[in-house]
């Protein structure tokens, strides 16, 4: 810490005021604090391996000459154990497409930002490519054979292992060493980012800067498009994959003449290899590290695993027969429906009858939003929802609804912090006005978005008057 504050001193000039200490990224080993000193801030990072501080040091220096949207990196120790660089905020990509990730429908915006940063990816594999000293990365300076083994070893042993399934380990390691061939026939001089996901994008002023490329190295591009998109937390529905792969190869073509065909079916080996990759980490971190919200994201991969092998590899016939048992195991088709709470919200009109409860769990809540002043006794809203900016800023003006909510936000959170607990899988909240237009589409839109916030929990919002 002393350290930190030393090199915030040596860049600004003046002592910091205020240091706070950050939640550290999933799985890292490095801390991060954020520096305050006269409306300056800069994030302070102490990270156990001179060697990796020093790849993403060189890294980013190399990809800010080249106009690529990392933070820059302003000061570091002689040791190379610390380092000053550039606040982006704190919100993640991640965090900004969590109204999508819940409730499985990404709106406009959350389209928008995923968008900016797939398109974007092909200019730091290609551009940040060029010039760069692959020697100067950490822990390889290539994808070859020993990282691929590596990481496919790292699912065997800390995954496979761990589960109980019992399997061939001759046959096995044949089919790794085919995936080999096959993964490494490319041998183009671009940047493999290695962990490009939306927790590594930062969202500054609408745009996305990219992070945590410290184990970037020579490689194919194929992989990190496969990291992104198959993602397990970020739940990308198929429909919403397909438009993103279309945009990233659209951009791509800027660079270089692509074999859609081809690429497309280069990309499901990276994807098979990513998503084995994945459950190796998951399970070294949650059985070994005893970290519980790796173990909770499992049933993530396998789906995205499962719906990957409707099609065979007919490269890997004995790795295929041994995951199709792997996704058949009950832990796995049973833990995610297990452990996921979906709250159902819905907005109606109380002359049209209360929702019934599709679910036959018969709990919940039903909230009568009529006391609040009704903003449809006047004609200029007539034809206004509760989603739009005028009915919004009238019923907040009003301040009851603000104080209506207040007290719901307080029922519904016990129950859903109760409903975790127990496991439950159901909770319906309804709320009702005259004619499910204004007063209770603003109330349904606003817990939506609180509990979205607040829990790890499926939103599934519905304005029945509304058809939405």
């Amino acid at each position: 810490m002393d350290e930190l504050k030393k090199l915030f001193v040596h860049y600004t000039g003046f002592q910091a005021d205020e240091i706070q200490e950050l939640l550290p990224v999933s799985g890292s080993n490095r801390r991060y604090f954020r520096l305050i000193g006269k409306k300056k801030s800069l994030i302070g990072v102490y990270g156990v391996s001179a060697e990796e501080n020093s790849a993403f040091i060189y890294m980013a220096d190399q990809f800010c000459k080249k106009g690529l949207p990392v933070p820059k990196v302003y000061r570091y120790s002689d040791d190379k154990l610390y380092y000053l660089q550039e606040d982006l905020g704190d919100i993640s990509l991640f965090d900004a497409i969590s109204k999508g990730r819940q409730s499985g429908i990404f709106d406009e915006k959350e389209r928008m930002w995923l968008h900016k940063t797939i398109t974007l990816l092909p200019f730091i594999q290609i551009k940040g490519a060029e010039g760069f000293d692959f020697s100067r990365c950490y822990p390889q300076s290539e994808f070859d054979k020993r990282s691929v083994l590596w990481d496919l070893n790292y699912f065997k042993y800390c995954f496979l292992k761990t589960i109980g399934l019992d399997f061939n380990e001759g046959r096995l390691e044949d089919d790794f060493c085919q995936m080999c061939t096959v993964l490494l026939e490319d041998n183009a001089d671009t940047f493999l980012y290695r962990d490009f996901q939306s927790r590594n994008i930062m969202i500054k002023e609408g745009e996305p800067y990219f992070i945590d490329f410290q184990g970037g190295r020579k490689g194919p591009v194929y992989y990190d498009v496969a990291s992104f998109l198959w993602q397990a937390k970020a739940r990308f529905p198929r429909a919403l994959k397909e438009e993103l792969l279309t945009g990233y190869l659209m951009a791509l073509r800027a660079y270089y003449p692509v074999d859609e065909v081809d690429f497309r079916s280069r990309l499901r080996h990276f994807v098979l290899f990513r998503l084995l990759q994945v459950l190796g980490a998951y399970g070294f971190r949650g059985y070994f590290e005893k970290k519980p919200h790796f173990i909770q994201s499992v049933p993530l991969a396998i789906d995205n695993l499962r719906e990957l092998l409707y099609d065979d590899f007919a490269e890997y016939p004995y790795l295929c027969d041994l995951l199709r048992k792997l996704t058949a195991m009950q832990q796995f088709t049973t833990a995610r429906k297990k452990h996921t709470l979906e709250v159902k919200i819905i907005s109606f009109a109380y002359k049209k009858g209360i929702p019934d409860d599709t679910s036959e769990n018969g709990g919940g809540y039903v909230f009568d939003c009529r006391a609040i002043n009704n903003p449809g006794r006047y004609a200029h809203y007539g034809l206004l929802t509760g989603l739009d900016e005028p009915v919004v800023r009238f019923l907040e003006e009003e301040g009851e609804v603000t104080v209506f909510l207040k007290h719901v936000y307080m029922l519904v959170d016990a129950s859903v912090k109760r409903y975790l607990d127990r496991g439950f899988t159901n909770l319906m909240v309804c709320f009702g006005c005259t004619g499910g237009q204004h007063r209770s589409v603003y109330c349904a839109r606003h817990l939506a978005d609180h509990l979205s916030k607040k829990f790890n929990v499926k939103i599934n919002l519905i304005h029945r008057e509304l058809n939405m």
